[in-house]
């Protein structure tokens, strides 16, 4: 096979980031037929879900500074391969240990992409692509999430094999891809005998009254992702009697989609016009998804997703930029890392509680008393923001 160089580099790294985010989400349509098969609680498919953001926070404080140690390319294809492991355990997957260890392994894929695509898509980039290579690599990154429970329902709705085809498709998929990378050229300079480090978070004094604000913000945002991930199908199926696989998973695509969309419309947005924007649209989204459950109303339900994803994606992509903005190059990395464990934290935690607490007093109430919170968070958030650039801006 020929090298690999140019825009045709840019490509596959861009699908290989692509295809693995959607493999990370591909199970959220099928857990409800894995919950029939197998016989378990909602809260053990919330511990399910959240046994993903186990994995991605230790493959982030494991493996995070490992590409520029060992290179961009040996890390992608180590992630991908990694992904494809999490398809062959699904397959064999008929206790639910077996998918806790599945989601785990899915998880070490995630993390290790969140970090070592994100740069390599950017450096790998043509010129003319160089501007606008961070979206993509966020278009890859969220447009994955969101795109993993549409092609599995689509699958699950029009084949046989509910619980295997999907994953089957995947590896075919996948393995084509990972044939690609090998050929596409390494875009950092290793140095000879460099050794992985640990990265440990860490945020410098400068920048942390911004990182509180922008990680309440964080946290509410991902807290969301999480639920809607986990168990929006059952929401869905609380509003319309026997949904279709593609419309049980509306709400969480209508998250992902707005995320991006809003990203991809706004990213000229000053940084902090932007995360106060985000916060804003969540709270809104938020009281609009509180609203929803409790009148048990798919529309409204679908337009909260819009507007809570638009949030949750300005908010989060300008938090992070805000954070960055008041820091030195050298404290980046473990400042970024920092981010990213509050956001997956907020991926796990809160939606454990939720599935503990919707087996005690209901999925409805639950998800109210979630979505509620969550908002007040959203608005706490846009607060300290405020207060924190008026005193930047008389100091």
């Amino acid at each position: 096979m020929p090298r690999l160089t140019g825009a045709r580099a840019f490509l596959v790294v861009v699908l290989a980031f692509l295809v693995t985010m959607i493999g990370t989400t591909m199970p959220t349509p099928m857990y409800g037929i894995y919950q029939e098969r197998i016989g378990f609680s909602l809260t053990t498919i919330t511990v399910v879900f959240a046994m993903y953001a186990f994995g991605v926070l230790v493959s982030l404080l494991l493996f995070g500074r490992w590409s520029d140690a060992l290179g961009r390319r040996p890390l992608l294809i180590a992630g991908l391969t990694i992904s494809l492991v999490s398809d062959l355990v699904f397959l064999v997957a008929d206790a639910t240990w077996i998918l806790l260890v599945a989601r785990v392994v899915s998880g070490l894929s995630a993390g290790i992409y969140v970090g070592t695509a994100t740069a390599a898509v950017i450096e790998a980039a043509p010129e003319r692509w160089r501007s606008r290579a961070p979206l993509v690599a966020t278009a890859a990154n969220i447009g994955g999430l969101g795109l993993g429970p549409v092609v599995a329902a689509a699958i699950v709705d029009a084949f046989p094999w509910p619980l295997h085809l999907t994953f089957v498709v995947h590896i075919g998929v996948g393995l084509v891809v990972l044939a690609l990378l090998t050929q596409v050229p390494e875009t950092v300079d290793v140095t000879p005998g460099a050794r992985p480090r640990l990265q440990r978070p860490r945020v410098p004094a400068a920048a942390r009254t911004t990182f509180v604000g922008a990680g309440i913000a964080g946290f509410a945002g991902f807290a969301v992702s999480g639920l809607f991930t986990a168990v929006s199908p059952r929401f869905v199926a609380e509003a319309v009697e026997s949904p279709r696989p593609l419309v049980s998973v509306s709400v969480v695509f209508a998250l992902f989609a707005a995320s991006v969309a809003a990203q991809a419309l706004w990213h000229r947005l000053p940084t902090q016009t932007g995360v106060n924007l985000g916060c804003a649209l969540l709270t809104v989204g938020l009281l609009l998804f509180t609203a929803s459950l409790a009148t048990e109303t798919l529309w409204l339900m679908l337009l909260a997703a819009v507007i809570a994803g638009a949030g949750q994606g300005i908010s989060f992509s300008k938090g992070l930029a805000s954070v960055l903005a008041r820091i030195q190059p050298h404290e980046r990395a473990g400042t970024t890392s920092a981010f990213f464990v509050v956001a997956y934290v907020a991926i796990s935690v809160p939606v454990i509680g939720s599935g503990i607490a919707s087996d005690r007093w209901g999925l409805d109430r639950t998800g109210i008393v979630f979505s509620a919170a969550a908002a007040a968070l959203a608005a706490l958030a846009l607060i300290t923001l405020v207060i924190d650039q008026r005193r930047t801006t008389a100091g």
